[in-house]
């Protein structure tokens, strides 16, 4: 394997990746380390909560999540919890984190847009299973982490930007999914603009206490579906501009 230096070119407010990949098929570099931890995170703590497709269950046991989280919690990187990554944030438990993807049904040939960035270890979940990965993360020193640590980790198929997730990614709608990794009182009304008929949106709603609710895109409208009780960071943006979205 040859491999060109990962590097990270800022170009307006989007992080564009120009990562380091295998030179004959493009393949993420696999990271052996800790294996034996993620496989156990698996088969403990994802597959007993009712994760079943194949390929999520492959995807966590492939990203090596104690890259994506700080060195005074990795040792921690492969409980079933939350972990802090500083400015306020955190990294989703595994569990959530299968449970969302799982939710948007992907296989494989989908666009998809993440709202809420954090360390880029979501980011590198759907990598795995999608075409493209646009994500987006308000506070810009965490988009710069999450796009050099993505670039080093070989994922040539996720655009990191650095702005307010509530506008979405107008240029590059419509989106097959999308999935909020923070919490909100109300789905902005961007998102549900650039979701692709037929795709899928998944987002913790609510204020204090949240649920995952998922939304899909019909020629009639949007149909929602209440899940599982949640509890998430709140959804940060600019203050500065006006938002409207649908409760």
């Amino acid at each position: 394997m040859t491999c060109r230096r990962p590097t990270i070119a800022l170009t307006g407010f989007a992080l564009l990746l120009l990562s380091c990949t295998n030179s004959q098929d493009g393949v993420v570099m696999a990271d052996p380390s800790r294996q034996t931890e993620r496989d156990a995170m698996v088969a403990d703590q994802i597959v007993p909560r009712g994760i079943t497709d194949p390929g999520v269950l492959a995807a966590l046991r492939r990203v090596p999540r104690h890259r994506f989280v700080p060195d005074s919690h990795a040792r921690f990187a492969y409980a079933d919890r939350p972990l802090p990554i500083g400015h306020g944030q955190t990294i989703s438990q595994p569990a959530v984190v299968a449970f969302m993807t799982e939710a948007l049904a992907l296989q494989g040939r989908e666009k998809v847009l993440e709202i809420g960035t954090g360390s880029g270890y979501q980011a590198a979940v759907l990598a795995e299973l999608a075409s493209r990965v646009f994500t987006i993360e308000l506070v810009e020193p965490l988009a710069k982490q999450a796009a050099q640590r993505l670039a080093e980790l070989g994922y040539v198929n996720v655009i990191v930007r650095a702005g307010d997730g509530y506008r979405g990614w107008p240029e590059e709608a419509p989106f097959d999914a999308i999935i909020v990794t923070a919490a909100t009182d109300q789905v902005p009304q961007p998102l549900l603009d650039q979701l692709a008929l037929g795709g899928r949106l998944i987002l913790p709603l609510g204020a204090s206490f949240q649920k995952l609710t998922l939304y899909r895109r019909t020629k009639d409208g949007y149909e929602r579906t209440d899940l599982i009780p949640v509890r998430f960071v709140p959804l940060l943006h600019d203050d500065r501009q006006p938002h409207t979205g649908t409760p």
